[in-house]
């Protein structure tokens, strides 16, 4: 574990007239996930986070998304720090892959650097990187110019914070992702004095995560969930199965409480799960105050009343411990009628689907299942408007950039600000990859940098792109037809084939007459060619006449590809 960084005495500067602070986004603007964002004062850049996000359903086959910092690695002997606001994936996640290119120090808090420490270990990387602890109130000179300060706030994951950029321009506040709770469960409030106080000293620009900007109101406490929790352990007489955010510590926490109030035990299940729970146990931030925990194994054998099953799997993930026990294919949990299933989160946009085909499996097997989100099971980790609203009133910022959030939700943010009395021109929507740049006369964007993500499919970083996922979607949906043929070399003659082999195309056992006519396509087209002995000319050939063909014989556009031998 890294060893909390020495607090240094800080050097406070006033902002001075003029000066200029840079702002580009690498990721988190227009969408959710992969959150990073360099912040430039002449010389010095300062990264905060460097995220992932997971694929989209066009991105066949790729496993993660991350961030393209071609600009970060261009301009690294800038680059001073990365600093962690916390340790959800979509804020650490792509650190992985980042690190083995920008080789710079790591600053977060301890349960951050502890998630962060288990995947950079995972990818044999972890005695190369240079973790420092930080903790919430300390300062950090992180450049010459660039003092950073760090502040606590609440979210659905222990150990956030906020950070306060002090620049010869002014302050910057990167909030992170946060909500307002009153009674958070870990008992640590947000710093609303800092707050203010930065708000009576003048800030230049703050970034507000937007993501629930379209909600009016205020966000529930997740204190709320504990009650429910604990109200349906109660009641049930049998087992109960909970599926939450791994990282969701706090909710794990009043699961093992609700439990131990009544008489249960507590199993956990799914690699990302157990890994989280030992490393909040190992650090502290998770306590089994009544001895509750055992493993699946001795679970399973116990009275169904006494037992809570904690498990991966509330976003449908096909891999995720529920989804296995909904397909009936987990090897140590059989889902029976009776089982009451908590899905203690809301899908994420984009997983309906997932979430819908795993309920729908759940309730085939007789379970009760508890999903709708009026249930009280699960509360959001971001701030509705009513917080929004409080955070800028606190700050008074100049300028308020909508982050963490789809383009409605920066918009919703826009009239939300707006409404409040900063200036429509005050509330810039910033796109990926645009270089803003921020003083006290005005905010405009000044350039652009390379950017945009990086798919990361298997051990290939990046070798995925447009044209291989277009082809990948055109073999999805069309199929392929692959044509094999050997050609004499000096004539051109063809001396066997043409043979045709579909795959996703069409059945040829049941399409024979077809296949025999596209093979007359063929050797017409060869017939009509012979003097040709250009092969590439032969095959785009071949895929032209084939593909205009089948076209018009089925309206489908399988992929061609012409494999010719010569002898």
């Amino acid at each position: 574990m890294a060893e909390p960084y020495k607090k240094r005495r800080p050097r406070r500067k006033a902002p001075l007239k003029n000066e200029k602070v840079r702002l580009v986004s690498l990721g988190g603007v227009g969408e959710i996930g992969k959150n990073m964002f360099a912040f430039e004062y002449e010389e010095e850049i300062v990264i905060i986070d460097g995220g992932l996000k997971f694929p989209e359903e066009d991105m066949l086959g790729v496993d993660i998304v991350i961030p393209d910092i071609s600009y970060l690695v261009e301009n690294q002997d800038k680059v001073a720090a990365i600093l962690l606001t916390h340790g959800h994936e979509d804020h650490i996640g792509g650190l992985p892959y980042i690190l083995k290119q920008l080789a710079k120090p790591v600053y977060g808090t301890k349960l951050t650097l502890g998630i962060l420490e288990g995947k950079l270990r995972e990818k044999g990387i972890l005695a190369a990187c240079d973790l420092r602890q930080i903790q919430p109130g300390m300062t950090l000179q992180v450049t010459e110019n660039i003092l950073a300060e760090f502040f606590v706030v609440n979210h659905s994951i222990p150990d956030a914070v906020g950070i306060c950029l002090r620049t010869p321009a002014g302050l910057i506040i990167h909030c992170g992702d946060f909500k307002i709770d009153h009674t958070p469960v870990d008992g640590r409030v947000m710093d609303f004095t800092r707050l203010a106080k930065y708000g009576e000293e003048g800030v230049l620009a703050v970034l507000i995560d937007s993501t629930n900007a379209e909600r009016p109101g205020f966000t529930p406490s997740e204190t709320k969930v504990g009650e429910t929790i604990s109200e349906v352990l109660r009641l049930s007489d049998n087992r109960v199965i909970l599926a939450t955010f791994a990282s969701n510590v706090h909710r794990i926490q009043q699961v093992l409480n609700a439990a131990g109030q009544h008489k249960r035990k507590v199993a956990v299940n799914g690699r990302s799960m157990v890994n989280v729970v030992n490393i909040a146990m190992e650090l502290g931030y998770l306590k089994d105050h009544r001895h509750v925990l055992v493993e699946v194994e001795e679970a399973i054998k116990m009275p169904p009343h006494k037992v809570v099953l904690l498990t991966t799997g509330s976003q449908g993930e096909p891999m995720s411990g529920l989804s296995r026990m909904a397909a009936g294919e987990h090897r140590q949990v059989e889902i029976v009628p009776g089982d009451t299933i908590i899905f203690a989160a809301n899908p994420i946009p984009g997983n309906e689907k997932l979430v819908s085909r795993t309920i729908d499996n759940l309730f085939r097997l007789g379970a009760d299942v508890v999903y709708e989100s009026f249930s009280g099971t699960h509360v959001s980790g971001h701030a509705s408007q009513e917080e929004m609203k409080f955070m800028l009133s606190l700050l008074r910022p100049k300028y308020a950039i909508p982050v963490h959030g789809e383009y409605r939700h920066c918009i919703h943010f826009q009239k939300l600000a707006t409404a409040l009395g900063i200036p429509l021109a005050n509330v810039p929507i910033i796109k990926i990859g645009e270089l803003w740049e921020f003083s006290a006369a005005a905010a405009r964007q000044v350039g652009s940098v390379p950017a945009g993500q990086i798919m990361v499919d298997g051990l290939g970083i990046g070798d995925v792109g447009n044209i291989v996922l277009r082809d990948r979607k055109q073999l999805s949906m069309e199929g392929i037809l692959i044509v094999v043929l050997t050609l004499e070399k000096n004539s051109g003659r063809v001396l066997s084939g043409p043979d045709v082999v579909s795959r996703g195309f069409v059945y040829v056992r049941e399409s024979e007459d077809l296949m025999a006519e596209a093979r007359e396509v063929i050797r017409g087209y060869l017939g009509e060619n012979r003097a040709q002995t250009e092969w590439s000319v032969i095959k785009s050939g071949i895929r032209d006449c084939l593909g205009k063909f089948l076209y018009d014989k089925t309206r489908r556009n399988p992929m061609i590809i012409p494999i010719i031998m010569e002898v």
